[in-house]
């Protein structure tokens, strides 16, 4: 297969990836999906495991975190982990416990704003409502479901520029204030708001007949562009979507550890809440992944020998410089989309690369004959984080940082190029089947 069709066919199903999680929870469903039809078994966390070697496994956590294993044939102690972390939550508007806002005779849902989110592009878009509700069986127990919308049924309009003339030259946004979405309108005759949970309880029934729900007792729901993803451009040079930070870097961990060599032992761990400060049960300042290793091998001395023979890549996107704004990058580190992945960079430890794993990662990606590009802020510039110097230091793992180049992070649609994520494939797919512990001599 050519490398353009091959790479045309991995985009097509990063875009269906992409469409089918609109949440964190919907985005582990997902993966969990691709994971059991590949063959690898769930395990529970409340039970005991027996692990066999040459076998595939998975764990879930909140149902927004996922960790997957290939147990390899060969001794840990001769091989170490490849490790590749992402994480699967993404700036977006939640729905407030007690939502209701009857207003004028419409509708609205007090809203809270979950991350570093761009709020401006949230105005004027058909957006959706989607995550995880718990409620009550009509046999008085509790469980939980996704839920999702799907159709455009919230919606945040703009004051018109007649009402506000300074907008283009001087606007901020209360996010109090200014982006509370609009529901629906009420009948003349009515005067009392929907309840939310009733709401959300007709439309779980709607969507999961079998469900015998008799009553939404909470739920974690948000907003979501029902825009789908596309490739964009004269040329189609670029993809355009909700959720590439970081769902991208998910996927391709993803479709790389299903091609894992069965010999070695190969890790990917897809963790939630990264852009709150991952501090949670299932973030990666949590416990999850230090446990699942415990459990994996529980010799403490053996654990940390076999680490050290080990190497996590923490894939998150990154910061392409852009054509309208190129004083906001360093003048030697400007990635350019459809360039190769970018090996980020900060001598204040927000990025956990080392000249070691850098060297690493520009070795594999020049045996697979995928461009290498270098970020560094900008020095009176701060820079965002990731996963890994979390993992790094909780872990002890020698870690590399690299990422996809993007413009519009954290808007509600950012833009990539239709080069990079199979270019990072290529690299996550050799990491994964290179036959090695990973040493520094």
């Amino acid at each position: 297969m050519s490398q353009l069709l091959a790479q045309a066919e991995f985009n097509q199903q990063l875009l269906n990836f992409l469409q089918a999680s609109p949440t964190p929870f919907h985005a582990t469903q997902t993966i969990a999906e691709y994971l059991s039809a590949a063959g690898f078994v769930e395990l529970d966390e409340a039970a005991a495991w027996d692990l066999e070697t040459g076998k595939r496994y998975f764990i879930k956590r909140n149902d927004s975190s996922i960790i997957a294993f290939v147990y390899g044939k060969k001794e840990l102690l001769d091989t170490g982990i490849r490790m590749l972390g992402a994480h699967t939550d993404s700036p977006c508007l939640k729905v407030k416990p007690q939502p209701e806002l009857n207003r004028k005779g419409y509708m609205q849902l007090g809203v809270e704003v979950y991350g570093g989110a761009l709020l401006a592009p949230w105005f004027d878009r058909d957006l959706s409502l989607a995550g995880r509700v718990t409620y009550k069986t009509t046999d008085n127990k509790i469980a939980s479901a996704l839920i999702d919308f799907k159709l455009p049924v919230v919606i945040v309009p703009s004051l018109a520029i007649h009402l506000d003339r300074e907008v283009n030259n001087s606007r901020s946004i209360n996010a109090q204030r200014d982006i509370v979405p609009v529901l629906l309108q009420f009948a003349q005759e009515q005067t009392l708001s929907p309840n939310f949970k009733s709401i959300l309880l007709a439309q779980l029934k709607q969507q999961s007949p079998h469900i015998t729900a008799s009553q939404i007792l909470d739920f974690e729901i948000s907003l979501y562009d029902t825009q789908a993803p596309a490739l964009v451009g004269l040329q189609q040079d670029f993809i355009a979507s909700a959720r590439l930070d970081n769902l991208l870097s998910c996927f391709v961990g993803l479709q790389a550890i299903l091609q894992a060599n069965d010999d070695v032992s190969s890790l990917l761990i897809c963790t939630d809440h990264e852009e709150v400060g991952s501090t949670s049960c299932c973030g990666a300042k949590g416990p999850m992944l230090q446990q699942f290793l415990e459990r994996l091998i529980p010799d403490t001395e053996t654990r940390i020998r076999v680490i050290e023979h080990s190497l996590m890549i923490s894939a998150d996107n990154a910061h392409g410089v852009h054509p309208n704004f190129m004083d906001r990058h360093d003048e030697n580190h400007g990635p350019l989309l459809n360039r190769g992945p970018v090996i980020k960079i900060n001598a204040n430890q927000r990025y956990a690369t080392t000249s070691e794993t850098s060297g690493f990662f520009h070795w594999l990606c020049e045996q697979q004959q995928v461009p290498v590009q270098v970020f560094v802020a900008r020095t009176d510039m701060g820079c965002g984080s990731t996963i890994g110097p979390i993992v790094s230091s909780e872990v002890g793992v020698k870690t590399i940082d690299v990422g996809v180049p993007t413009f519009a992070m954290h808007s509600i649609r950012e833009l990539a190029g239709v080069a990079d994520a199979h270019y990072l494939y290529q690299a996550a797919t050799a990491f994964y089947q290179y036959p090695e512990a990973i040493r520094f001599v």
